[in-house]
């Protein structure tokens, strides 16, 4: 058992963040194998291992076991030595931050409800959580989230979090997208596509994953977190390939795809945080199978309108372990959805489909506000195990990067 170990943890010579959260989830991962209740880790050096040694334990050790009568093992106590108290407090706060975020996303959509993800945002501790009816929502003019809303008997949401500290360095707005279930709406998907559409709520869950975390780390950022939550589906009251919605910034879309709703929700929340005063924007969404199909589970695609903002994300995704690609967004891409009769389609053609997704939310985001944009698409549920880091389901991809982003 030993040697196994030692083989599995010496793999790599030099010693990064991300080479030891991996290699203990490697490490972690065979104990569990060997039903070992208890576990040590120690790597001899002088550098800081605790932080990502936690992590990538707990990343390695986590199954989402809730509706299983017979509970898969778990590891019950693991020991560090030497590691430095502070980061390792920092990095369980991260760890039980993704937990949360995965949890929600490997919940059926029959639990995690629009409802549901308000009533826990609501009782996050230390955080001002507001909530939107469909009344009010009506009232600040949010037709584009309202319409994709129209065809589900659960109601819509519109959830803001607020963190708040004084003198605050700068001010971001996080978005999730919200779709705690889609079935593509009128534009039915086929039923193999929509066994694992619970997880279209996977940004959201990673928007109260941060805010969780915020609450606990207390950076001196001023942090919104804001999702509009709701299902797409084939209801009577569904909205209908043809018709003109109005955005929250007086834009109109006429719906080319009722699929394409994700980027319809996202519209008018960030409309909603453009006339927040906030210095930075970004929205997190699995929001097209084109980013998908660019860049498979490996990387996520990121697109914006600064490229200092885009760039130090994906510097700090590095350091995180989260790979993040820069996609184009170029005019040619937001030409696809010019209308006749309307300001823009929801969709274009079936070329570029993650580019022309982001130009489409450019529309929304006020020019002064620096806005990024990452699509999770194929990043945020993986549907087999990757490496032995990751067990088949939710991932809580952005978790990690963004509380760095906001902390550090």
């Amino acid at each position: 058992m030993v040697k196994d170990l030692q083989k599995v943890l010496c793999e790599e010579k030099e010693l990064t963040n991300n080479i030891i959260r991996e290699n203990t989830a490697k490490a972690i991962k065979k104990c569990a194998d060997l039903k070992a209740k208890k576990v040590a880790v120690s790597y001899s050096t002088e550098f800081n291992y605790g932080g990502p040694a936690i992590l990538g334990a707990k990343i390695s050790d986590y199954r989402f076991d809730k509706y299983k009568t017979k509970k898969d093992f778990h590891i019950e106590e693991l020991y560090l030595s030497n590691v430095d108290e502070n980061l390792v407090q920092k990095a369980i706060v991260v760890a039980d931050s993704m937990e949360l975020s995965r949890n929600l996303a490997n919940e059926p959509a029959a639990y995690a409800t629009p409802s549901k993800l308000a009533q826990i945002a609501q009782n996050l501790e230390g955080i001002e959580t507001t909530v939107y009816d469909h009344n009010q929502i009506e009232q600040m003019g949010m037709g584009a989230f309202l319409a994709v809303a129209k065809g589900s008997i659960e109601p819509p949401k519109f959830i803001h979090m607020k963190y708040i500290p004084q003198n605050p360095k700068k001010r971001i707005a996080i978005i999730g997208k919200g779709l705690c279930f889609d079935s593509g709406g009128l534009d039915l998907k086929p039923a193999n596509s929509m066994l694992t559409m619970r997880d279209d709520m996977s940004g959201s869950a990673v928007v109260i994953g941060i805010m969780k975390a915020v609450a606990k780390l207390r950076p001196d950022v001023e942090v919104h977190g804001i999702i509009a939550a709701c299902e797409n589906m084939p209801g009577m009251g569904a909205y209908k390939p043809g018709d003109i919605l109005t955005a929250m910034n007086g834009k109109t879309i006429e719906v080319d795809n009722t699929d394409a709703e994700g980027r319809l929700t996202l519209a008018d929340a960030l409309c909603y945080a453009c006339k927040l005063n906030v210095d930075e924007v970004v929205d997190i969404a699995t929001l097209t199978g084109a980013c998908m199909v660019a860049l498979g589970t490996a990387a996520s695609g990121i697109m914006g309108n600064n490229e200092e903002f885009i760039n130090k994300i994906i510097e700090t995704g590095k350091i995180s372990g989260e790979k993040f690609w820069e996609l184009p967004m170029w005019q040619e891409y937001r030409d696809q959805m010019d209308s006749d009769i309307a300001d823009m389609k929801n969709t274009g053609t079936r070329y570029g489909g993650a580019s022309a997704a982001g130009m489409f939310l450019k529309e929304f985001v006020t020019d002064s506000v620096k806005w990024a944009h990452l699509d999770i698409a194929g990043t945020a549920f993986l549907e087999k195990p990757q490496n032995e880091f990751y067990c088949k389901g939710s991932t809580a991809c952005g978790v990690r990067t963004l509380i760095k982003y906001i902390t550090e």
